[in-house]
């Protein structure tokens, strides 16, 4: 069964949200827009996204916070933040909290379809190896199991 990629883009300008829907309507996408992280918020809590496209500057609740609210609510979705505003402290802060990348705008179709496909591979290949850590009991230490497996640092 293949479902459809969920994309929640969060963006308080208009033309940016109506940009990112176009492009990524015309890669079936189930995509999502909201203007605030407020909104943003409410929309995972009900329908969690795969990926987050999310502007940095907006009113009310900045990108950062929404990226960190996020990650550790849903830390298998992916954030990508696309701002208007680069620098590279807040681009360190970014990778610090989670995201996936981070884009200068103004971007284009091409460059938004890029990151939405990587950041779903991205997330796939994570789920991947958490599967693969469970069936292999990996992570999964007990207190008994503790005893008997010697630890090499």
């Amino acid at each position: 069964m293949n479902e459809k990629i969920k994309i929640l883009v969060v963006d308080d300008e208009e033309v940016v949200r109506r940009s990112h829907i176009r492009t990524l309507a015309s890669i079936h996408c189930d995509v999502e827009v909201v203007w605030n992280g407020a909104e943003a918020l409410q929309v995972m809590e009900q329908r969690p996204a795969d990926v987050v496209l999310l502007d940095l500057r907006m009113p009310g609740m900045d990108g950062m916070t929404v990226l960190k609210s996020i990650k550790e609510k849903w830390p298998e979705t992916e954030v990508v933040i696309i701002t208007g505003y680069p620098n590279i402290d807040s681009a360190k802060e970014a990778v610090r909290l989670g995201a996936y990348d981070y884009l200068a705008k103004p971007v284009g179709p091409d460059e938004v379809i890029n990151v939405a496909n990587g950041a779903m591979t991205q997330k796939k290949w994570a789920l991947r190896q958490d599967r693969t850590r469970q069936n292999e009991g990996i992570g999964a230490c007990t207190a008994s199991t503790m005893k008997s497996k010697s630890f090499v640092y």
